[in-house]
């Protein structure tokens, strides 16, 4: 089936489902934006589906609606929340092989369970039109454990004491630190919290965690810590003061960097001659330099100096790698 029918067949499901007194054919037609004949094959697919549509005439009209006794689900989820069921196991893809994947599937199954033979029968038709494919992402079979410790870290305040491993250096450090938050961001797992080796608030990569034992000492959060406030400036999950950083993308890149949100703090402007300027206010940090040594040729950083220079010279070296 495609994705149009389902789409439109599931707006049928939520228009009779608010009608009690029933719609009339020509109404359905109109909210659907199709024909009546088109309304006709929606309505017999959903009685072969197993909903219990119910007709009556009034007036010489035929007024269509759910049986009194049909709702949807016994829990009190919106249409549309319960739409959002249908792929959203596709969405869990990224996070396989933690606790949080099996934590929410459990609860997705016993969403399910509650909704009837219907809706999941129906439900599982969607799903099969609908697909969310997940990004490039990070795996964590092997880090289940250190999750559901640091999980545990968090809600109950307590410091940890881990052996990490630097990204850049693959150095090896005994840290203490206490963990504010989990923090989920662009395919990978990171915990943020204060480092008392560095006396500063800091980000570390789950993965890279190598040993983690919690403490029975407590800690506190403290109150002028603002996780949003502290990621704004980020790009990534490097959180460094922001700097005015201008971009300008060729024409050819133009429509897709526009399209997108990269950072709140955004603006884009298209040129004359097709290319797209784009400003932001964020740190320039070797993650930013990443994202923009991706598009190649297409684009041109014009300011901050600094951060020029960084993707210049990475542009160097990559050419030096082909002489």
């Amino acid at each position: 089936m495609r994705g149009d029918q389902l789409a439109r067949q599931w707006q049928l499901i939520q228009h009779l489902a608010r009608s009690r007194a029933g719609a009339g054919l020509d109404d359905l037609a109109a909210e659907l934006g199709c024909v009546r004949r088109t309304v006709y094959r929606d309505l017999d697919a959903l009685m072969y589906a197993g909903f219990p549509v119910t007709s009556e005439k009034r007036d010489g009209k035929v007024y269509y609606r759910f049986l009194d006794s049909f709702e949807l689900g016994q829990v009190p989820f919106t249409p549309d929340e319960l739409l959002a069921l249908a792929f959203s196991e596709d969405l869990l893809g990224t996070l396989e092989g933690t606790v949080f994947h099996d934590s929410i599937r459990g609860a997705l199954t016993k969403i399910r369970a509650g909704l009837g033979p219907e809706l999941s029968s129906y439900l599982e038709r969607l799903s099969d039109g609908f697909r969310v494919l997940p990004g490039p992402h990070k795996r964590y079979e092997a880090f289940r454990e250190t999750i559901r410790s640091l999980n545990v870290a968090v809600l109950e305040s307590r410091k940890v004491e881990m052996r990490y491993r630097t990204g850049r250096t693959g150095e090896e450090s005994s840290r203490q630190i206490d963990p504010y938050k989990v923090w989920y961001h662009a395919g990978a797992l990171y915990v943020i919290g204060f480092d008392h080796r560095s006396g500063e608030i800091r980000t570390f990569s789950i993965d890279r965690i190598q040993a983690l034992e919690p403490t029975e000492e407590a800690f506190v959060v403290p109150e002028n810590f603002d996780f949003d406030a502290y990621t704004a400036s980020s790009f990534g999950v490097v959180a460094d003061p922001a700097v005015p950083v201008h971009i300008r993308f060729s024409a050819d890149w133009a429509t897709y960097v526009e399209e997108r949100q990269w950072h709140g703090s955004q603006t884009a402007e298209r040129l004359q001659d097709g290319r797209l300027d784009l400003r932001m206010e964020v740190g320039a940090t070797q993650e930013l330099a990443n994202w923009i040594l991706s598009f190649g040729g297409g684009a041109e950083v014009l300011e901050p100096a600094s951060l020029r220079e960084e993707v210049l010279a990475a542009l160097k070296a990559a050419i030096a790698n082909y002489s």
